[in-house]
């Protein structure tokens, strides 16, 4: 029984609550550890590979151009993996340790997103308005190790450095070099 309000059904508050008290009494399992990664994302591409589910792309990106990035289960999975590798020994990270990202929407976003779950490392995003005295503060109220951003906006990055005491890495998603960033295309 709902009652009709100026056209729309809605529930009455005495069902809403029945509905909750009927979800609360069913007994949820909780996994004791949780991965998105590996046990959502890894599981999808089992399935995939087995034939057991039609592949799909996990990942699809498209620029203004028309440009476009098309990763399965798999292969976001297998990039994944060697991204968080990337994170975890060029970078020197550990579980727990957290990650400061302000890179615009690229395909690299996701992927270091999916790495820092697979690695347990704690992914911070930013937008790329950040002022230097916003990274700065992030940096020292996070205590990041690592900042990962684009040739853009690595001079921003640069300037507040010498204030910064937790960072041991800082990681270029971009095709060029620049002095004392690792590269993150050429190590994955």
């Amino acid at each position: 029984p709902s009652r009709a309000f100026h056209g729309n059904n809605r529930l009455l508050t005495s069902q809403i609550t029945s509905y909750y008290e009927s979800i609360n009494q069913y007994k949820k399992e909780l996994p004791e550890y949780f991965n998105f990664a590996s046990d959502v994302l890894d599981e999808w591409a089992r399935l995939e590979k087995d034939g057991r589910k039609p592949a799909n792309p996990a990942f699809w990106w498209v620029n203004d151009e028309g440009e476009e990035v098309k990763w399965t289960f798999e292969e976001l999975g297998s990039l994944s993996r060697k991204a968080a590798n990337v994170l975890s020994e060029a970078c020197g990270l550990q579980r727990g340790d957290r990650v400061v990202a302000v890179l615009p929407r690229v395909p690299e976003w996701w992927l270091l997103n999916v790495a820092c779950m697979r690695a347990g490392i704690v992914f911070m995003p930013g937008t790329s308005q950040l002022t230097a005295k916003d990274i700065s503060y992030r940096l020292q109220a996070s205590k990041a190790k690592c900042f990962i951003t684009n040739d853009t906006l690595a001079p921003a990055v640069e300037s507040v450095l010498p204030g910064s005491q937790f960072l041991k890495s800082k990681l270029i998603v971009g095709q060029g070099s620049r002095a004392g960033w690792l590269n993150f295309r050429e190590l994955l």
